[in-house]
């Protein structure tokens, strides 16, 4: 989700806060089982899976559960069949919502996100009618104290990079979903460490919320769905205010 600075210190804070639950560390797993499983277990023929292995070490996911879950997405460790399903969604306001879910029981996921959704003033969407407010591409965040602007640019722009932006703490390139893994790798041979990398789903153009309430319930649906067990993303267009992030920070 595109966001101002203060917005982006209020997820940032949650991500924090998921990783010490171990929230954090479930969803990479999952990745890396679902990388394992469509692309094999060998991280050097599988530039999904070196990615994913690269954004659970950053986050200091253990090696023991790194190689447990490449084996289960090869087989060689039994477990529930998994797969990745996309979900729209509307919020309060029509705010549109782009939902990724890794599953092993796809009517159970179906039914808990209506739930979640008719709870919290949300509404599930035809297929297609957010999907298009929406662009996948690799997105890659990196500590500000990490170096200056131009000298990321210089590295990310010659390596295939789309665009760098500041948001706040962070510097975030933006890559071609075909290019996450050679532009991260760039930076990283050049001793720029990523915070994370991943593929997002990335509004094209957003909304700024300037109503606090509207602001809260926003967020609150935002946030039981990112805390779904079953829940692997979630990607919406709006923006908040920074007066009003303020207040709610």
């Amino acid at each position: 989700m595109a966001g101002h600075n203060k917005w982006s210190k209020i997820k940032r804070g949650k991500a924090i806060t998921d990783a010490k639950r171990g929230n954090a560390f479930s969803k990479l797993a999952k990745e890396i089982t679902l990388a394992a499983k469509s692309g094999g277990g060998s991280p050097d023929m599988n530039a999904r899976l070196r990615s994913a292995i690269l954004a659970a070490r950053a986050a200091n996911v253990p090696n023991d559960n790194i190689d447990r879950a490449i084996k289960k997405g090869t087989g060689e460790i039994a477990g529930a069949a998994l797969e990745e399903i996309l979900y729209e969604a509307y919020g309060p306001g029509g705010v549109a919502m782009m939902i990724e879910i890794v599953t092993d029981n796809r009517n159970r996921s179906a039914n808990d996100i209506r739930v979640l959704l008719s709870k919290n003033n949300g509404t599930f969407a035809d297929s297609g009618s957010v999907a298009y407010m929406f662009q996948r591409r690799g997105e890659i965040r990196l500590d500000r104290s990490a170096a200056t602007e131009d000298e990321i640019m210089e590295v990310a722009l010659e390596a295939g990079a789309d665009d760098i932006q500041d948001d706040g703490d962070d510097w975030v390139v933006y890559t071609a979903t075909d290019k996450l893994f050679q532009v991260a790798n760039a930076l990283r041979e050049k001793n720029l460490a990523s915070r994370s990398q991943k593929l997002i789903y990335q509004p094209q153009t957003t909304v700024t919320i300037s109503d606090v309430e509207n602001a809260k319930s926003l967020i609150r649906l935002y946030d039981v769905l990112d805390d779904y067990d079953d829940s692997q993303n979630v990607h919406a267009n709006f923006e908040i205010d920074d007066a009003i992030a303020e207040q709610l920070g």
